[in-house]
């Protein structure tokens, strides 16, 4: 065939098309092989059963509402997950603490996760107030689980694409994460509050108890956020769960005395370091801590106690009617939906707590 005979077919297909609401291609050919879409991100937040109303607190802070989603248990115990409305693309992030009863909670977030990556969810974050087995860290005992690292695979095996958590019970479960991990904190939130509980006590009539060894460098963080003093109460664990004041090491004596941990469970221990700081003489005895696991007969155990109050965040629900006037909850909410906000963002999630959100 010449050159004279030949036949141009022009491409049904465009070089250069658009799709609305888009800005218009720009481009020297009259035709193109790929289309371009102005950047459009869309923040969708859904929460498990096992604290809605944290759920609820954070969307209501970011301004939007809830997404619909079905969630059952079938009568042989499985759950089942259905988005009520389309997914696809969406920065997803799902609230679900976790919390008792833990092995449901848990298993309810990893198929809201599946689900979404099945729906083509553009990014998932799972956002874990409360993160379970975080005491499993490591093994204590020979033939020893270390259920925290275990926990960490499924969450990246459902498809999660980040973690958003609070207060881990030890920083270095960061690690346990081929993912990112954001990891806040709630101790400037409790500080904001002691500093007007005692606002009348001078900083020096003021000492910030560690709850034990392992919790000193969160309550020194704490006690400079006060501008007061530090002491520290050391413990023995004979078996899990049960755990032995053996020494106030500070001076506590005529001083109101602020006692720190990260975890509530079942408050024996708690209050045990309570009586003792009392016995070495301070004044007054105050307790505050992120998670409020509570368990068995904790809040009865702390209505008896010597603490004039407890001060808890809501990572974890507590029943309202049950809870003794002396326990206080203040609630994570804000902080969660700042950083929720600068995750989609793109923005930094250690500037808003200046840097100081890895406080151990």
């Amino acid at each position: 065939m010449d050159a004279e005979s030949a036949v141009s077919v022009e491409s049904p297909i465009p070089l250069f098309a658009t799709v609305p609401g888009s800005a218009p291609a720009v481009s020297d050919s009259p035709h193109a092989t790929w289309m371009e879409r102005a950047p459009h991100k869309r923040l969708m937040l859904f929460s498990g059963r096992s604290n809605p109303e944290l759920g609820a607190k954070i969307a209501e802070h970011l301004g939007i509402e809830l997404g619909r989603a079905t969630l059952k248990t079938f009568t042989n115990g499985e759950v089942y997950v259905r988005y009520e409305e389309s997914i696809r693309g969406a920065d997803m992030f799902i609230v679900q603490s976790c919390s008792s009863p833990t092995n449901d909670s848990l298993m309810e977030l990893l198929i809201m996760i599946n689900a979404a990556r099945l729906a083509s969810a553009k990014r998932i974050t799972a956002v874990m107030p409360w993160y379970p087995y975080s005491r499993q860290d490591k093994k204590s005992a020979p033939r020893e689980p270390i259920t925290s690292k275990l926990v960490a695979d499924m969450i990246e095996a459902a498809g999660a694409d980040r973690v958003l958590t609070m207060d881990l019970h030890a920083g270095q479960l960061q690690g346990f994460f081929k993912i990112p991990v954001d990891h806040m904190t709630s101790v400037p939130l409790l500080a904001d509050h002691f500093k007007l509980v005692v606002g009348d006590v001078p900083p020096d009539d003021i000492v910030v108890v560690s709850g034990d060894a392992g919790r000193a460098k969160l309550a020194k963080k704490f006690s400079e956020m006060l501008g007061s003093g530090f002491a520290l109460i050391t413990k023995e664990r004979p078996e899990q769960q049960v755990a032995e004041v053996t020494n106030v090491i500070g001076r506590v004596r005529d001083k109101v005395c602020v006692v720190i941990d990260d975890i509530i469970d079942t408050a024996g221990t708690l209050c045990a370091g309570g009586e003792a700081l009392m016995e070495h003489g301070a004044t007054e005895v105050y307790a505050c801590a992120t998670h409020a696991v509570f368990s068995g007969r904790a809040l009865e155990t702390l209505e008896a106690s010597v603490f004039k109050q407890v001060v808890v965040t809501d990572t974890i629900p507590t029943n309202a009617v049950e809870r003794p006037d002396k326990v206080r909850v203040l609630s994570v909410a804000p902080i969660l939906a700042d950083t929720i906000s600068n995750v989609f963002n793109d923005d930094s999630v250690s500037g808003l707590f200046h840097g100081g959100n890895q406080l151990f």
